[in-house]
């Protein structure tokens, strides 16, 4: 029944809540005005996002506006006085700041690095250099620099006019699942990552112990997306390249006569599309640990059918309902595709991260050290090798770490008081509250009703009851109308097994199945024609779990008996793993 339920409240959001922020289909491009420059793009991702929709060749490209899951009369940008009511600096002090650490006991800490490297592979905007937000700050607040200046979101030039009074803005990300933070989203960044590399695969350094990816001049990895870089991604990255290599490989030994070129295509629509499938199984069940939820997810992949009659009978029906999204027809549900600001909003989940991460030995199990995040962002991202430490032993540490819980009051201290590589002193919750009112997002009750839910009508029923909580609220916000939706959807009380809000809930419910329906390579494409049957069977029986075993065997012994590997691991006891790692040496 609350399967039923999701797919009726789905369909509702379908019909109602995509809105492109184009005035025509112009911008889009077609055939004869954008003309495929080679062929092997029918079958072949481009990475700016190029010809994923032939029609419409431009849909999905970098460059290309976010669109909206609000009617456009709800995004009006704010006046300035708006804009910093209630001061975003002290929404940030009073109310997200972390008191104490609160664990999310039911994750590890992969899961907050594996979010923040898919959202990197979907969206960014371009920033403004030339304008600038100044924060009030207050006497005594504590902000060491006095002042505090963000710089302000670039507006996509106006082509209508609403544009002028609602703004639009682009993404410099392709936002298919491309895996454009691997890739790059240009054929220009594509080609730079396969330099120096052969037989299709990305170029990864060999170490005496593990491989890693080249350094620029700042210390920070040549890769797709290098953005907010710190140790979690650096693991992610690295295992994704390997995991591409490990499937040109696969694919070699199956088509010896190929290519480079035709090795490194497939390999990356067998990468993209595993990369989804483990996000749509293991992730999303794993922060979202609701038996409707979980049974939706396992829908969208495999169908009703489900996965043994899959694997037995192959595909029994073109409905996706039945037989999954994967291989069903490409649809659009009425809009032409884009991820929406209301997307980026509610993935605004900075609270997952710790200030602070213990580094194990996967052989004895004992504390190395400790570092705060400050110490493993940016160019210090591989600090903790320092203390002779390897990749196995830091997925290990990260396995075994809780991230945060998504709620009120805990947002990571490190994030609160950051000073970027380019020297740019920020309170990024100061900063997540600017961003959401700068784009016009509706504040949380307003939110609520543009999802069809009711709004709430006093602190004291937005915190279900919390009266200390509530008068916190009061005090910096007066009225509930003006809460914003980060705030709002901190306070919430969850479902059971949510590990973040209802109202979140609604963007997700309704994003997660577009964003394989309208991409044809994991809709209508997804066929052994484009992927060869040797790709689908790598898509279709690896899991996390084999990624992670393929690539560092001596974590086999922690991964043992856990179910999905966004969830906290075995510890290692003492001599376990150094069994296991001379076991797989010898081996």
């Amino acid at each position: 029944m609350g399967l039923l339920n999701l797919v009726a409240l789905r369909d509702q959001l379908r019909a109602y809540n995509l809105i492109d922020t184009y005035p025509s289909l112009e911008p889009y491009g077609d055939a004869a005005r954008c003309p495929m420059d080679h062929s092997k793009y029918l079958a072949v991702r481009h990475s700016d996002g190029k010809f994923n929709d032939l029609e419409r060749p431009l849909m999905g490209c970098a460059g290309m506006r976010f669109g909206r899951n609000v009617p456009r009369h709800l995004t009006e940008a704010p006046s300035s006085e708006a804009l910093l009511t209630p001061n975003p600096r002290l929404i940030s002090e009073r109310l997200l700041r972390r008191q104490e650490f609160k664990p999310a006991t039911s994750l590890n800490l992969l899961a907050a690095a594996w979010i923040q490297f898919m959202v990197h592979d979907w969206f960014g905007h371009y920033d403004d250099d030339d304008r600038h937000i100044e924060v009030p700050l207050r006497e005594g607040d504590g902000w060491s620099d006095g002042r505090m200046h963000v710089h302000r979101t670039l507006p996509d030039a106006p082509l209508g006019e609403i544009d002028r009074t609602h703004p639009a803005y682009q993404n410099k990300s392709t936002p298919w699942w491309d895996g454009s933070q691997i890739y790059g989203s240009s054929e220009v960044e594509t080609a730079a990552l396969r330099n120096k590399a052969r037989d299709g695969k990305l170029f990864v350094e060999d170490g005496y112990v593990d491989h890693f990816l080249p350094r620029d001049h700042r210390g920070i990895p040549i890769t797709g997306f290098s953005d907010n870089w710190w140790t979690g991604l650096e693991l992610l990255h690295t295992l994704f390249a390997l995991e591409h290599n490990a499937i040109c490989d696969h694919l070699r030994r199956h088509y010896p006569d190929w290519t480079s070129d035709q090795l490194f295509d497939t390999a990356r629509l067998v990468n993209c599309a595993l990369t989804a499938k483990i996000h749509t199984l293991e992730w999303t069940p794993g922060i979202l640990a609701h038996p409707a939820v979980q049974l939706g997810m396992k829908t969208n992949w495999w169908g009703v059918a489900g996965e043994t009659l899959r694997r037995y009978w192959g595909r029994i029906s073109e409905n996706e309902a039945i037989a999954g999204i994967p291989g069903s027809p490409t649809e659009m549900h009425g809009a032409p595709y884009s991820l929406t600001e209301e997307f980026v909003a509610v993935y605004r989940l900075h609270s997952l991260l710790p200030d602070t991460v213990e580094f194990r030995s996967l052989d004895t199990g004992r504390l190395a050290t400790t570092l705060t995040m400050d110490e493993i962002v940016f160019e210090r991202a591989r600090q903790p090798m320092a203390h002779g430490l390897s990749f196995q032993d830091l997925f290990y540490s990260f396995g075994i770490a809780h991230p945060g819980a998504i709620t009120i009051h805990n947002y990571p201290d490190f994030l609160r008081n950051i000073v970027l590589p380019d020297g740019k002193h920020l309170d990024m919750g100061t900063v997540d509250i600017l961003r959401d009112r700068e784009r016009g997002i509706p504040r949380y009750n307003a939110f609520r009703r543009a999802f069809h839910m009711r709004p709430v009508t006093t602190f004291l029923d937005l915190t279900g009851g919390d009266a200390t909580l509530a008068a916190e609220l009061a005090v910096i916000y007066r009225d509930v109308e003006e809460v914003d939706l980060l705030v709002g959807n901190l306070c919430e009380l969850l479902p059971e097994g949510f590990g973040f809000s209802d109202t979140a809930f609604r963007v997700f419910v309704l994003m997660a199945s577009r964003r394989l329906n309208a991409d044809r390579f994991l809709s209508g494409d997804f066929t052994r024609e484009v992927y060869t049957q040797a790709g689908l069977d790598w898509i279709q029986n690896n899991t996390m779990t084999d990624v992670l075993i393929r690539h560092y065997p001596d974590l086999r012994a922690s991964l043992r008996g856990v179910a999905n590997a966004f969830a906290p691991w075995g510890k290692v006891g003492e001599g376990r793993g150094a069994m296991s790692r001379n076991t797989a040496r010898a081996s």
